[in-house]
């Protein structure tokens, strides 16, 4: 079992990386697919005129523009995030009332009692040390300060992850996949596990909220083909297959697909936990 150093290395490794240029390269794609998921998450935040917010793993910002937008006049946002690459593109917005930092959230030195509301979208599935790293988001809070996060359930409820994965499967090279208690996409499908990580991190009991959408995965079959191979877990598979296995495992995607695709385009259904939770 890989040591919690270990795992935080890769974590950065990857998204100071292939990772961040993957997402720089499928932005604006990515941003359409998670629209409504955005926009279901930061309507719970309910940032406020005035507030000071963390953004965690803020990527490129589009959230911190958003917070940074409702806490004004008079707000701050932090978005801190562990990729140069991602950060470096969020500074691009130049955004008057937001900051950007480079880091690993679970460590960095934050003020603290000093945010209204810690908040993130898909930021949180990825510590090393999930306790250690809500123990730290914590200490920012202030006394009647507020979490809000978003994040996958399990990997049988997302069939937009799961058609294509189980179909490619029996043509590509074999995939590593996280442990129960590693970080990963769907580290946080388990509720129990989520409150336990919480609890132990000194969060009062939190509150989960089922929200299901369908994923636009692209305008027909082979659009959808080429944007998986662009960024995530089959794009890094493709990455290590040959050509021969690649144009296999693209067969079997494209039929698993057919079911899905309409006049509207490829979508599959998407399953998250919107979570909130206040100090203990």
């Amino acid at each position: 079992m890989k040591s919690q150093a270990e795992l935080a290395a890769e974590q950065a490794a990857f998204w100071n990386g292939p990772g961040g240029a993957m997402w720089l390269a499928a932005y604006d794609r990515i941003q359409r697919s998670m629209a409504g998921f955005s926009e279901a998450v930061l309507a719970a935040a309910a940032a406020k005129p005035g507030e000071k917010v963390l953004d965690v793993g803020c990527g490129t910002g589009s959230t911190t523009a958003y917070l940074a937008h409702a806490v004004s006049p008079g707000g701050k946002v932090l978005g801190v995030d562990i990729s140069e690459p991602l950060v470096g593109a969020a500074r691009l917005n130049k955004l008057d009332n937001a900051t950007f930092e480079v880091g690993d959230a679970a460590t960095y030195p934050l003020e603290t009692a000093a945010f209204d509301l810690v908040f993130s979208r898909f930021g949180v599935m990825f510590f090393a040390d999930p306790v250690g790293a809500f123990k730290n988001l914590r200490r920012a809070l202030r006394p009647l300060g507020r979490l809000v996060f978003l994040c996958w359930r399990t990997p049988t409820e997302n069939p937009w992850g799961l058609v294509p994965m189980r179909a490619a499967d029996p043509h590509l090279p074999p995939m590593q996949r996280p442990g129960p208690e590693e970080p990963g996409q769907y580290a946080f499908g388990d509720r129990a596990r989520v409150e336990r990580i919480l609890k132990g991190a000194g969060f009062g009991p939190p509150t989960f909220r089922t929200l299901d959408l369908q994923i636009p995965m692209g305008k027909d079959i082979p659009d959808t083909l080429y944007n998986l191979g662009q960024f995530g877990p089959i794009a890094r598979r493709f990455a290590e297959a040959t050509p021969e296995q690649i144009a296999k495992a693209k067969a079997a995607i494209a039929e698993a697909l057919k079911p899905h695709a309409g006049p509207e385009g490829v979508h599959l259904a998407g399953a998250c936990w919107l979570v909130s939770a206040a100090q203990h």
